[in-house]
């Protein structure tokens, strides 16, 4: 994947990144956006991270706050799977056990490229909780080592008025299927 142009005015991307706060805060009692703010100018790579998460089309927003380790948790509050992420296997070694019709990349390699990892079975529930999404797409999801080990790879939706998880080899792709990031501040 090729990466987006770097942030170049983060005062209007720290603007957008706000607004968003704002419409998801009630979550987040506890929680200021300029702490936040304070956080994001003293890190911006993560900065950065969060504005490629944008500029794929994944629509960063804070997702949980981890009180214990003071960590901020964003990621991907796009509707669907962000179009330029799909049509994607699940990791590298699933990419080089194609033999034919290779895709362009995996989610897990292109998840690093932009700053980031792959969302959690635990995180996908909690934006479920506060957004529907993947309603028409779906999006990989970290998968346990041993699954992985065995040639598996999960990955979730949301169909029926209900959140699913499934398995897949982890060399299959498919134009509706993407990835979510997860980037901690």
């Amino acid at each position: 994947m090729a990466l987006q142009n770097q942030l170049s005015d983060p005062n209007e991307f720290l603007e957008l990144l706000q607004k968003s706060f704002e419409a998801t805060s009630v979550h987040f009692e506890d929680v200021k956006w300029n702490v936040i703010e304070n956080r994001l100018r003293k890190n911006p790579e993560k900065l950065n991270s969060l504005f490629q998460l944008e500029q794929t089309g994944g629509e960063p927003s804070l997702l949980d706050y981890d009180s214990e380790k003071d960590i901020y948790i964003f990621c991907d509050f796009a509707v669907e799977s962000p179009p330029q992420r799909r049509s994607l296997c699940y990791d590298d070694q699933a990419l080089e056990s194609r033999k034919k019709f290779k895709p362009a990349g995996s989610a897990t390699s292109q998840a690093e490229e932009l700053g980031a990892e792959l969302i959690s079975e635990q995180q996908y529930l909690k934006l479920q909780m506060i957004k529907t999404i993947d309603t028409k797409t779906s999006s990989w999801i970290k998968t346990p080592d041993e699954m992985r080990e065995l040639g598996g790879a999960l990955f979730g939706d949301y169909r029926y008025g209900r959140v699913f998880f499934y398995h897949n080899g982890a060399e299959s792709y498919y134009a509706g299927r993407g990835f979510r990031c997860v980037i901690r501040v």
